[in-house]
């Protein structure tokens, strides 16, 4: 496997991008009173093409870590506040569904990324400036899209606006008989604005159960190992015996397998439940995490090279994987921690399983290529141990959320066999 032999190179690049994020979150910070500067700066450098090897090097260091720092912190605010904002207009027998979306939204940008970097990378020299370029379109239609779209009444009715919260009531909801609904918000709203400090407050014994699924639903997501297949696809399938051109067509096709499998979870979350999809979700992942593990355990321990059939059994194994993870956990890691919080604590909650999401992808990607070296084969496994892990959790901890209006989650931590003891 010369893969696991020349893993430092893929250290580095890694290495590179984290170096090139600091830089950006200095640089915004620097013109934090100039955003203006800060855009231009981040579009003027890509297109500028300076004269020598060193200064092209601290141009791209400079727009790459200020390009990623700005979607960086994009990424955190669109996490924090997209799957809240579903959660809050969605109607009750529709929130799973709707909150797919975002997921779905999101593989479906992953995949057209993949593939406009694919056919931009051939066009030498100049493709990488219009990769950086066309970025810009989705940009500017999430920007005119949160202009458009109305505020929730949740967040209207919290800030005093309760004629107005009610008319958004009505208007997504189709009716204007929505007073049982518009008075658990209001109830809800006074009890938000009575706490002064929600981090504090989630830290409450009567919150301990939402804050551990802030903590252990995106932990869990992230220790499925989807983000090590999908990050190092094109180098796996190439271990696997792949030509080159066959690693990134295989990569390719694991982001439309996991973009068009969030369908089915569409389809189901609010007939099924968030329980069978996650329970059953993690038992197909574990099969193939061990049917992996011991194909490639007998063929690389007598140093055999893949057969062309072993090397597609592989990839379609894989891609039953990615399937279940598109219809699991991909989108209920999201899903989930979003509609359990009451509206005092909902935004420091979601806050929270957003940077614990974030954390663990960072130690996750830093560590694969040291975990892919000690254990071998044997990743597969490590991996299928923690969807073991959280499968149970889910079985014993998890209540069923389909169905429950958001602001009486409260109801299910009461009569729930384990969490009942610490919700008052």
């Amino acid at each position: 496997m010369d893969f696991l032999r020349n893993s430092s190179p893929q250290c580095t690049d890694r290495n590179s991008i984290l170096m090139k994020t600091i830089t950006a979150s200095t640089t915004t910070k620097a013109l934090h009173h100039s955003p203006r500067l800060s855009i231009l700066l981040a579009w003027s450098l890509p297109w500028w093409h300076p004269p020598s090897r060193e200064s092209m090097a601290v141009a791209e260091a400079l727009c790459s870590g200020t390009d990623l720092g700005f979607r960086s912190k994009g990424g955190e605010i669109f996490h924090n506040a997209v799957p809240l904002y579903l959660s809050e207009m969605a109607p009750t027998h529709l929130r799973g569904a709707l909150n797919m979306m975002f997921q779905l939204a999101t593989t479906l940008g992953i995949f057209t990324a993949n593939m406009i970097n694919y056919g931009t990378g051939k066009l030498e020299p100049w493709g990488w400036r219009l990769s950086l370029g066309i970025a810009a379109v989705p940009a500017v239609l999430m920007t005119i899209g949160g202009i458009l779209v109305p505020e929730t009444p949740n967040s209207l009715i919290e800030r005093g606006l309760q004629v107005k919260g009610k008319k958004v009531l009505e208007k997504i909801r189709g009716t204007s008989d929505v007073h049982a609904e518009l008075e658990d918000i209001i109830d809800a709203s006074e009890l938000a604005n009575s706490i002064k400090h929600p981090f504090r407050n989630i830290l409450e014994r009567r919150n301990r159960p939402q804050l551990v699924m802030a903590i252990f639903m995106p932990t869990f997501q992230i220790l499925t190992g989807i983000n090590s297949i999908l990050f190092y696809a094109p180098v796996l399938f190439q271990t696997m015996g792949f030509g080159r051109n066959a690693a990134l067509y295989s990569s390719a096709v694991t982001g439309a397998v996991l973009a068009s499998s969030t369908f089915i979870s569409i389809a189901t979350v609010d007939k099924l439940g968030r329980r069978a999809l996650l329970i059953t979700g993690g038992i197909q992942m574990i099969i193939c995490q061990v049917i992996v593990a011991i194909i490639l355990g007998l063929k690389f321990s007598s140093d055999e090279k893949l057969s062309k059939t072993f090397s597609t059994l592989v990839v379609v194994i894989i891609c039953l994987f990615v399937v279940a993870f598109g219809w699991s956990w991909g989108p209920l890691g999201w899903t989930v921690p979003s509609e359990i919080f009451p509206l005092e604590t909902r935004s420091a909650g979601q806050g929270i399983t957003v940077a614990v999401n974030l954390f663990f992808t960072f130690v996750i990607g830093q560590s694969f290529l040291s975990l892919l070296c000690a254990f071998k084969f044997g990743i597969f496994l490590f991996f299928a141990g923690w969807i073991t892990i959280m499968t149970i959790f889910v079985y014993l901890f998890l209540p069923e959320t389909k169905g429950v209006p958001i602001e009486e989650m409260i109801f299910l931590w009461k009569k729930h066999w384990f969490w009942k003891r610490f919700v008052i």
